[in-house]
């Protein structure tokens, strides 16, 4: 990465009021390195299991306007991958959790987002959205 690439990061991070490590400083997961063989977490997976790490992807557009997550994808997706059961999650999605209120942005912005890993099979109240991997305290900066 450029120096400047990355101080034009550590800016958009500091504008949108990140507080906390810098992306620089969190350790970073992949989409391809979160499974091992077929849809079995990773020993890095399981390994950053509670820990504040960084992702890049693509905000998937929400289910509804009032929900206070999005789904983090590998690919741009005009429509949410929504799953009703845990043997059907896909392999490159993760369940988000904003930190706060966030606004969403547009499926085909590249975005680089920070948060708690949590994994296990949860259904989010709400919505019936069952997840298998999450990000809690989620926060982006659209790259």
């Amino acid at each position: 990465m450029h120096r400047r690439n990355f101080m034009s990061l550590a800016a958009a991070g500091t504008l949108l009021g990140f507080t906390g490590p810098a992306f620089a400083d969190l350790p970073s997961l992949r989409f391809r390195d979160m499974y091992a063989r077929g849809k079995d977490l990773s020993d890095l997976s399981l390994s950053l299991q509670g820990q504040r790490i960084a992702m890049t992807g693509y905000m998937a557009p929400p289910l509804k306007p009032e929900i206070n997550f999005f789904v983090l994808t590998k690919t741009p997706m005009a429509t949410c991958p929504f799953c009703d059961d845990a043997a059907d999650w896909p392999n490159d999605i993760v369940l988000s959790y904003f930190a706060g209120e966030q606004a969403f942005t547009r499926f085909s912005n590249l975005i680089r987002v920070e948060g708690t890993f949590d994994t296990g099979i949860k259904t989010d109240e709400p919505t019936g959205f069952v997840s298998k991997v999450r990000l809690l305290d989620t926060r982006y900066t659209v790259l």
